[in-house]
């Protein structure tokens, strides 16, 4: 029989899977950037960026508060949500859908990301790591922020200058 493994071994785990996320959304964002045609969206990605950095480093303090070295896990989640975000841009460069696919993929990883600050923030809570806790819940308001802006962004001129292109029989 395997060792057991409680949740403060549950919650490192999915700490460095969260880590990984962050660490390879930080290479990703700039690219979203680059392929957004709309300047509202390109700055939404600079500014989500520079709140991703920080996350790091909360990530970090995190790590230090359960004595453990900040170290990434695989995430293959994040690896084929961000899979499937080159592969749109492939697919939809130059289009007028291409900014309303670039948001639904940066929501796919932002919901990616809620569910997990949720998980660890409550787990957190249960195990006494107060601080975490603070930690973890300014970063989940950001995400769900960064969530709620891109919706915002979607309804407000991407997806309705998606729909205006027919589809071509």
């Amino acid at each position: 029989m395997a060792d057991d493994k409680g949740l403060e071994h549950l919650f490192h785990d999915t700490l460095r899977d969260i880590y990984y996320a962050e660490r390879n959304i930080l290479k990703t964002l700039p690219k979203l950037e680059q392929a957004a045609s709309s300047d509202e969206l390109k700055a939404a990605f600079r500014k989500h960026l520079k709140e991703t950095e920080g996350q790091v480093t909360r990530l970090d303090k995190v790590f230090g508060l359960i004595d453990r070295k900040p170290m990434s896990k695989k995430c293959d989640a994040i690896d084929g949500i961000i899979k499937e975000g080159d592969g749109l841009i492939e697919d939809y460069e130059g289009t007028t859908a291409l900014d309303a696919g670039l948001i639904s993929s940066a929501q796919a990883v932002e919901h990616y990301e809620i569910t997990r600050y949720g998980t660890l923030r409550r787990w957190a809570k249960m195990l006494g790591i107060n601080d975490g806790y603070d930690l973890l819940t300014e970063t989940l308001e950001q995400e769900v922020a960064t969530d709620e802006a891109l919706t915002k962004l979607a309804d407000i001129e991407a997806n309705a200058k998606a729909a205006e292109v027919k589809k071509r029989s």
